[in-house]
């Protein structure tokens, strides 16, 4: 969930009204597969709920994702071909967004696009700083890790954390009755 308050903290609330409408709710099993390494993927999914392992080729499983996760995001910024894949561990809740149909509206609403691609972008920042944590290099630390002292957290994010919950909760509410796809 930390990490969906990134996200949400950066959208505005008629953005995250927008979603899910525009969202497509899904459900996978244990076991089935969002996504394939290499696939080319034309949508972006936000973790609802559940446990997706991460895997990359000849590497195995490099991360376990939970609720308030992005998945396809990379695919979804540069259009390359997917470089893992995901996987449910248990049940899984989601919610599918179409590439075209996100970028029809930033064309029509240009700061919708700022504020979306703002968010991805320090959603993505968030995930290198882990990586090159647990990788060992240069001993940086990720927002979400304790070895952050408070002074050195972005301000404008803190401010926004109990919007961004709430914001996370309206899309939860808001998505509690949709069909699935």
């Amino acid at each position: 969930m930390r990490k969906a308050l990134y996200i949400f903290g950066l959208l505005a609330d008629a953005d995250v009204e927008l979603m899910a409408r525009l969202g497509r709710k899904r459900k996978l099993a244990p076991g089935d597969v969002l996504i394939k390494q290499g696939q080319v993927l034309d949508r972006l999914y936000l973790l609802l709920d559940g446990h997706m392992d991460v895997d990359i080729s000849g590497l195995g499983v490099v991360a376990t994702l939970s609720s308030g996760e992005i998945l396809g995001e990379m695919s979804f910024v540069d259009s390359a071909p997917t470089s893992a894949t995901v996987r449910a561990l248990d049940e899984v809740s989601l919610l599918e967004l179409r590439k075209d149909e996100l970028e029809a509206r930033f064309a029509s609403d240009p700061a919708l696009g700022m504020r979306f691609f703002k968010a991805i972008s320090v959603f993505l920042a968030e995930r290198m700083r882990s990586t090159i944590a647990r990788l060992g290099y240069g001993g940086a630390a990720s927002l979400a890790s304790e070895e952050l002292l408070e002074d050195e957290l972005d301000e404008g994010l803190l401010d926004n954390v109990a919007i961004a919950g709430e914001r996370f909760s309206r899309l939860m509410r808001l998505l509690a009755d949709a069909p699935e796809a």
